[in-house]
């Protein structure tokens, strides 16, 4: 979904021509797992991160195209929604000063963005849902200029027969609202990570990913209101699940296989596993026609594009086009400083190496329901839930991140090459905000209690602390006013 359609109206015409080249192009990709044709590069990382326009008012601010001709970045780019844009980074192989470099480079990146934003009136905010978003931001007025998102909006009602979008969250209140559009999908943002793989490894990175999916959506939680509603500690989860509710073939958009989900299962011999399920389970969304070579599969990227599991394995090239593998790991909140992307983003590599390269494969140790099960209750729950751990016991998140994570991720990031202090320094972090249990979502949470659930003045402080760059854990609770950008 990151790139440009040409689109107008799709018919059944259109369908038939993109899915004999979807079928085509499956078929190529699995002579290339069979062939191991696969980049043999070591581990290169990337990532993603979506971020909010608002006001001096803390209101979303629907100014996108004009903040990207303002900052005229090739790194930055328009989302679903007028009022979100995303930020990305140059992809880099692991290196002693990886995260140094990754600080900078976003350090670098907001203080244009924050730039651009100052010619336009506004300002730029990371966080999982903006406090003050209300319904009726979210509208076909506010979504974004290109095509694709029209497209988007248009094909799942189409699926959908057009019945509204009911989004229903049971969390410490129950919120329950309707949509005759997918705009509620833009009420959530995300940081996604990206970690190119060579394929004799790709399964148990893949696999890692699946099981740490819950200590990572707990330790970096950052969404715990919708619509001035207290829902799960991670309420994108539930968000955008419901915000694209079209499921499977043969009208199973009730069923198991959910165009946001979770998964099915760990995969068992290769990532083509996950592929395969795309086309024998998912109908095509977007039927655009590429008249490209077959070894692009743009059309199999594009449909894959469709399907948001959590954690999602993607197609790219190096740059002598060989084709790779990455996993997409896409579970945790954009964060409340940039210093905390970066130590979520340690946390997760060192985490995924060590149980990737663990000689008893992770999937063997935790069940794909166990692991699935563990991060629906993280999400809804956070640190203080109990998960069941491969030592077959149940462990309190927080005492499994401080007894048993952290050490393990130190381990993992040495073996990246990652050097001692850059480990220590940023899971350094992911520590002193676990120890004393202040997330984004418990910040939020503690500050809403002290003032009646105030969501403008909530949005002012958390804005007011991001602008000081230190991580959550230092956050006070001060409500001087800043309205400069």
């Amino acid at each position: 979904m990151g790139e440009e359609i040409q689109y107008s109206r799709f018919n059944k015409t259109d369908h038939v021509r993109f899915e004999k080249k979807l079928h085509n192009e499956t078929d190529l990709l699995k002579q290339w797992f069979d062939g191991h044709a696969f980049s043999k590069k070591e581990l290169v990382a990337g990532y993603e991160l979506e971020a909010w326009l608002l006001d001096n008012k803390m209101q979303p601010c629907p100014e996108n195209d004009a903040f990207l001709k303002q900052a005229n970045n090739d790194l930055l780019t328009l989302e679903l929604a007028r009022f979100n844009v995303e930020l990305n980074v140059l992809p880099e192989s692991f290196n002693p000063d990886l995260f140094q470099h990754f600080d900078h480079q976003l350090s670098e990146l907001w203080a244009h963005c924050q730039q651009s934003t100052q010619a336009l009136s506004a300002n730029i905010l990371g966080i999982g849902i903006l406090p003050t978003l209300q319904n009726k931001h979210l509208t076909l007025d506010n979504i974004s200029s290109l095509g694709r998102y029209r497209a988007l909006n248009e094909q799942v009602l189409q699926q959908r027969h057009g019945q509204t979008i009911k989004l229903s969250i049971n969390g410490n209140e129950h919120l329950q609202v309707e949509h005759q559009d997918v705009m509620l999908e833009a009420a959530a943002t995300s940081l996604q990570i990206h970690l190119q793989v060579p394929q004799d490894l790709a399964v148990r990175y893949y696999n890692a990913s699946i099981a740490l999916s819950a200590p990572m959506v707990a330790m970096s939680e950052n969404s715990p209101f919708l619509f001035g509603k207290q829902l799960w500690q991670e309420t994108r989860i539930p968000v955008f699940e419901q915000a694209v509710a079209t499921g499977g073939l043969g009208g199973a958009a009730n069923g198991p296989t959910h165009r946001v989900s979770f998964g099915s299962d760990y995969a068992q011999h290769s990532l083509f596993e996950c592929f395969q399920e795309n086309i024998e389970h998912y109908p095509v969304l977007l039927p655009v026609e590429y008249h490209t070579k077959l070894a692009q599969v743009r059309h199999l990227r594009l449909h894959n594009g469709t399907i948001w599991r959590w954690n999602r394995p993607l197609i790219g090239f190096d740059d002598d086009t060989c084709p790779h593998l990455r996993i997409e790991h896409r579970v945790m909140a954009a964060a409340p400083s940039n210093i905390d992307n970066i130590a979520n983003m340690a946390f997760y590599y060192g985490l995924v190496e060590f149980y990737a390269r663990h000689e008893t494969p992770v999937e063997s140790l935790i069940s794909f329901s166990d692991a699935k099960d563990n991060f629906y209750l993280a999400a809804q729950h956070g640190l203080k839930h109990r998960v069941l751990w491969t030592d077959k016991k149940h462990h309190t998140l927080k005492n499994l991140i401080l007894n048993d994570l952290l050490a393990q991720a130190e381990i993992g990031l040495a073996k990246l090459g990652i050097s001692d202090s850059q480990s220590k320094k940023y899971l350094g972090i992911i520590e002193k905000r676990v120890t004393s249990g202040q997330t984004g979502s418990q910040w939020q949470r503690q500050f809403a209690d002290k003032h009646h659930k105030n969501m403008r003045l909530l949005t002012q402080t958390y804005f007011n602390n991001q602008q000081s760059g230190h991580p959550i854990h230092e956050w006070d609770f001060s409500t001087i006013e800043q309205t400069s950008c």
